[in-house]
């Protein structure tokens, strides 16, 4: 990191089904450079509730930041993108939606052959992926324990946060990153790189389940790094 021009904040939102705690090996990666690193704890019940918590860390910031999505976590830095503090945006194997979007509408339509993620039936208003199944859709990459850990401790995702549709999409106006999980099994790579060429982003590409911020912290912190220091 050289200059005072780059932003030394970076802001980490998690997706659905999971909390920020997923981020911690990314977290202690960047920190022990000198970033100062915030997890936002995003209630994931309203894209428009996650919105809010994710502004309310960058409103407590001395200084710029980049925002940085996972999965769900990209359709809200999508549009939380547009704080005045932010300065670019990092997605990881995320949702990049564009105007009018959604991520109910970005999975409506999968392509032939696509892995189907074992989402079950909504339960008064949320969604649950089917534990038994949660490690090989979710984190086939990594550690057993950790996976069923995750598949057993899965934060309810309300229809809302699904169905909420950005307005004003953060990556026409700022530069984006997106990175590619190769071996996703929740948004299918193809998927990845479409929205990642759509918004322009700069890209690339490592081996991964949709957990790759968890199974691969070194690889995702590198990639932030080079988005934040430009």
């Amino acid at each position: 990191m050289s200059g005072s021009t780059y932003p030394r904040n970076i802001v980490l939102v998690h997706g659905g089904f999971v909390d920020g705690s997923g981020w911690r090996g990314v977290y202690d990666q960047l920190s022990k450079e000198g970033y100062r690193v915030s997890v936002v704890q995003n209630p994931t019940l309203s894209l428009e509730g996650d919105v809010a918590a994710t502004h309310r860390v960058l409103d407590a910031l001395e200084g710029q930041a980049v925002l940085v999505g996972h999965s769900y976590g990209g359709a809200v830095i999508t549009q939380a993108g547009n704080h005045e503090k932010v300065t670019a945006l990092v997605y990881i194997a995320a949702f990049a939606p564009d105007k009018g979007e959604s991520v109910s509408t970005l999975i409506s339509d999968p392509p032939p052959g696509a892995p189907v993620p074992p989402i079950l039936p909504p339960r008064d208003g949320f969604l649950f992926l089917d534990r038994e199944k949660f490690a090989a859709s979710f984190a086939a990459d990594v550690p057993a324990e950790l996976a069923a850990f995750m598949a057993d401790s899965q934060v309810p995702w309300g229809i809302d946060a699904l169905n909420g549709a950005v307005s004003q999409p953060a990556w026409r106006t700022k530069p984006a990153s997106y990175l590619v999980a190769a071996d996703d099994r929740m948004i299918p790579p193809p998927a990845q790189r479409t929205m990642a060429e759509r918004a322009g982003a700069r890209t690339a590409e490592v081996p991964g389940s949709h957990a790759v911020y968890v199974s691969r912290p070194g690889a995702v912190a590198d990639f932030i790094k080079q988005a934040t220091d430009g």
